[in-house]
């Protein structure tokens, strides 16, 4: 089941970004440290690849360092491309990304050419609470949920430092189906979009083969790692379920309250700082998705060549402009058609009589009485 979640004010922020990018010097995309390739927009790369880009790697401390630090060395070998680690307790946000802004475009800078730059990231990536530290006051509204910045912008945070907030945006479809469900685990997909039953069981396909020490710290469930990456998903969850009580009557496991207990504790780091994804694994997860997608567009390209009207031969030079019309074929007037025989009625039917008028009736001349004698 691929998630996907490109509501109408996701559109209208591609159209006010494109118009944007004309007079932008530096692009600003924070990623969400826990999935640093699938929150990385490929929409935003094809509407702003020609600029410079700072790669910010918010919430660091919710995910594994070892892991944050492989993603940093994979970013900064990107030309053009910068990429620094964030997070809330960032004493200084605001000097660091000025210092790597400047770096990626030198020659902006003083009143006479402030530096322009627009900030973009997925929804509830921590952008507006980023900002908000940085400026040092409340100019963006912040929730732990997908959509709350729905308009743009303009943030000074120096003289000659214009930054441009977006709200939060997808892609309108999202050919790798393991980002899908990592975007929703994180919180950036609305909720009517995806069952978190099927997100929840994915994240714990994950968390068993490489983080089963925290499950089994969180939850208690009595296991080693091996034990643990040996379960099913569905008996992992309904385990879990009963370790935290979610338990209905007659002794059933309510599902439903044990995924979201679970995707609870991972977006709030409970579970322990987590990545869920390296950049090797992205980049084969991206390769399978690209291959499918192909295959899915070859098939949707025959079906609408088979319904097109194969084109006219093309007309030989030299050959005469029209062919000869056709003499027309008089048509032969159809002979009157005759009237039908009456059928003989059968013996003993009842045959239906026309009406007639009624006859004139004589009236005879009437007759003198006799008298009788007295």
């Amino acid at each position: 089941m691929a998630i996907q979640w490109f509501p109408g004010h996701m559109h209208l922020t591609r159209q006010a970004i494109m118009e944007r990018v004309k007079e932008i010097d530096v692009v600003i995309e924070v990623l969400d440290a826990r999935l640093p390739g699938s929150s990385a927009n490929p929409l935003l790369l094809e509407m702003t690849g020609h600029k410079p880009r700072l790669k910010i790697l918010n919430k660091q401390d919710l995910a594994d360092a070892a892991q944050t630090k492989a993603w940093l060395d994979w970013y900064n070998a990107q030309s053009e491309t910068r990429a620094i680690a964030l997070d809330a307790s960032e004493p200084a946000p605001t000097k660091r990304l000025i210092e790597q802004c400047k770096l990626l475009a030198p020659s902006r800078g003083g009143m006479a050419k402030p530096m322009r730059v627009l900030i973009c990231g997925v929804p509830n990536v921590g952008k507006s609470t980023l900002i908000n530290s940085m400026s040092g006051k409340t100019q963006a509204k912040t929730g732990n949920e997908a959509g709350i910045t729905k308009i743009e912008q303009r943030i000074v945070l120096a003289d000659d430092f214009y930054l441009w907030d977006t709200p939060g945006m997808l892609w309108p479809r999202i050919i790798v189906e393991k980002s899908g469900f990592n975007l929703a685990a994180s919180g950036a997909v609305g909720r009517n979009a995806y069952d978190e039953e099927l997100v929840a069981l994915e994240l714990l396909i994950y968390l068993q083969k490489n983080y089963a020490a925290l499950l089994d710290a969180r939850y208690r469930l009595g296991l080693d790692a091996a034990e643990i990456g040996a379960l099913h998903d569905d008996e992992l969850l309904t385990l879990i379920g009963k370790k935290r009580g979610a338990v209905m009557s007659g002794g059933r496991v309510n599902l439903q309250k044990a995924a979201e207990l679970v995707l609870t504790d991972f977006r709030d780091a409970i579970l322990g700082r987590i990545t869920l994804e390296t950049p090797a694994e992205f980049e084969a997860w991206l390769a399978a998705g690209q291959i499918k997608d192909a295959e899915r567009q070859a098939k949707k390209d025959a079906i609408a060549a088979k319904k097109r009207r194969p084109p006219r031969p093309p007309r030989e030079e030299g050959s005469a402009a029209k062919p000869a019309a056709k003499p027309a074929v008089k048509a032969v007037p159809k002979p009157a058609a005759k009237p039908e025989a009456k059928a003989a009625p059968k013996p003993g039917a009842k045959t239906a009589s026309r009406p007639t008028a009624p006859r004139p009736v004589k009236l005879a001349a009437a007759k003198p009485r006799k008298s009788r004698a007295r």
